[in-house]
């Protein structure tokens, strides 16, 4: 395997990607990611180059058997896309991965309509560590002590979107991850079915076509 780091070569392999879409959409989020800052901290693999038949996109210092250089992730595993294309998942399995992905994640943010705007009341603003408990309370795949580390890093490095409340609490919030997909979007139950994640997926779509994604669902 090759490990690619020349910007050119990556920014070769994003538009190669771009063309296999949708059945390469996680590693080619995973190098949107690496190509506008790499906040993931990921490297990128090809089993030869530039006629490569398989991508690997993990943390950097992966290794096979373990990790080097990272705190955590130990059991990171390789999932593969029928096509060949591969990436990298931890405790929730490939399985996980793939159905968030093509189904409750939508894959890119979905943009329907513009000119949404908050209801009375509530506006847009943002995360911050202190709601990590919020984040993992509420994560269908949450609750422990990994997805709390896991959300908190995307929490640090990963954009995000967050309505906020008259008292600056949240209400609804949709975040991204390494994949360039959406990970985790909520609506607290009493404040459901007044348009909030309208607005919330909206300005997400905005945010990210402005960097450079697409968006589609």
């Amino acid at each position: 395997m090759q490990i690619l780091t020349c910007p050119t070569q990556l920014q070769r392999l994003e538009g190669i990607l771009r063309k296999s879409l949708p059945l390469a959409l996680p590693v080619f989020g995973a190098v949107l990611n690496i190509n506008r800052g790499n906040p993931g901290q990921f490297e990128v693999l090809v089993d030869k180059w530039p006629d490569f038949g398989a991508v690997l996109a993990r943390p950097s210092g992966e290794v096979a058997g373990g990790t080097q250089g990272t705190a955590e992730g130990g059991d990171m595993v390789p999932w593969h896309m029928p096509v060949g294309f591969v990436g990298p998942w931890g405790h929730w399995g490939a399985l996980w991965l793939y159905l968030g992905v093509l189904g409750a994640g939508l894959g890119y943010w979905a943009c329907w309509k513009q000119g949404f705007a908050p209801a009375p009341g509530v506006r847009v603003g943002s995360l911050n560590p202190s709601h990590v408990d919020l984040l993992n309370d509420t994560w269908p795949y949450g609750g422990n002590a990994r997805s709390r580390r896991y959300l908190a890093e995307i929490l640090e490095r990963f954009p995000q979107v967050c309505l906020e409340d008259s008292s600056g609490q949240p209400v609804a919030w949709v975040l991204t991850d390494h994949f360039g997909t959406g990970t985790h979007s909520y609506t607290l139950p009493e404040h459901r079915r007044r348009g909030h994640m309208q607005v919330a997926l909206t300005v997400a779509a905005q945010r990210a076509r402005a960097r450079g994604f697409p968006t589609f669902g």
